[in-house]
């Protein structure tokens, strides 16, 4: 828990919610122990698209598309999504869950390493949400600014792995170092790139904000 937990209890009793179908996918989720983003980082996506209104969107880390829809429903202009994702047991899932909300033909699901399947892409995109395997933020940050456009907002999820990332090394159990190591680069990347303007928010386990500057 990175911010205190009475005030994260507190901050969430004054979210108005979800409408049925997304409340409902996020309870399967939590039953089936998949991972969906927390109440402030959905509330987060909801005021940063209402602000940009973007018209290409790019997911990588699909889940059971939960994030995915709900960037479709809170966005107030029509787009396009792609969403990504490499574990091929929630695949059927998603695109179960994308006909089911009668969003498969806004929400295009490509099936694969999101490294290799981005190098594919080519049309640039306005809004990229990151929300994969924490250690492989680092190694898609290539291709993700590539195909982010100039003003383009880049969302980061899951940044700050519960507090641990101010630890020592040393100090994060062995099996979690490497993820440790390489988040922390991703992080001094994204604070330190001239084409990027970055905010670091204590806000679910972490989120990071980035504008693409038109340098």
């Amino acid at each position: 828990m990175i911010v205190e937990e009475r005030l994260v209890t507190y901050l969430n009793s004054l979210d108005l919610g979800n409408p049925l179908f997304l409340m409902q996918l996020e309870e399967e989720a939590h039953k089936n122990f998949v991972p969906v983003i927390r109440a402030q980082t959905q509330n987060l996506l909801k005021l940063l698209l209402a602000m940009n209104r973007p018209k290409r969107i790019l997911e990588v880390g699909t889940a059971v598309g939960f994030s995915a829809l709900l960037m479709e429903y809170y966005n107030p202009t029509a787009c396009k999504i792609t969403t990504i994702e490499n574990y091929a047991k929630r695949i059927p899932i998603a695109r179960e869950n994308f006909m089911r909300a009668g969003k498969e033909n806004v929400i295009e699901l490509l099936e694969g390493d999101a490294a290799e399947v981005m190098k594919e892409l080519t049309e640039p995109y306005n809004f990229i949400f990151m929300d994969a395997a924490k250690g492989q933020y680092i190694h898609f940050l290539p291709e993700v600014l590539r195909l982010l456009a100039p003003g383009g907002v880049l969302v980061s999820d899951n940044v700050l792995q519960d507090g641990d990332i101010i630890e020592s090394r040393f100090a994060v159990t062995r099996r979690n170092r490497t993820i440790h190591k390489r988040m922390r680069e991703y992080l001094y990347e994204l604070t330190h790139m001239e084409t990027l303007t970055t905010s670091v928010l204590p806000i679910g386990d972490g989120v990071t904000v980035s504008v693409r500057r038109d340098l």
